[in-house]
């Protein structure tokens, strides 16, 4: 279910791992609960659609997909606050927006 290159996907509501020890992995799991907010507040469907066009643009700039995902503002939102553990809590609503 795990992407090859990746250690986990979130597909809300779930959490997909590629391995069971990293359920112990807070950083990671931190980072996979930003993008269950991020989903939440695009009622899901529109923040897989938002993720697709932004990838799309982003790889025609970089042209190069581990580059463009990097840049993404989901990704760039939760790979900056993966390590604060209070981030979820805390969050503003449309927090990504100010990644784009």
């Amino acid at each position: 279910m795990v992407p090859k290159g990746f250690t986990g996907i979130t597909i809300f509501p779930f959490i997909f791992l590629k391995r069971k020890d990293l359920k112990e992995d807070i950083i990671l799991i931190n980072h996979e609960k930003i993008h269950l907010k991020q989903q939440l507040e695009l009622l899901i469907i529109f923040f897989y659609l938002f993720y697709g066009i932004e990838w799309i643009i982003k790889y025609m700039k970089y042209q190069n997909g581990y580059i463009a995902y990097k840049n993404l503002s989901f990704e760039r939102e939760a790979y900056q606050h993966e390590k604060n553990l209070e981030y979820v809590k805390k969050r503003k609503t449309w927090a990504f927006f100010s990644y784009l």
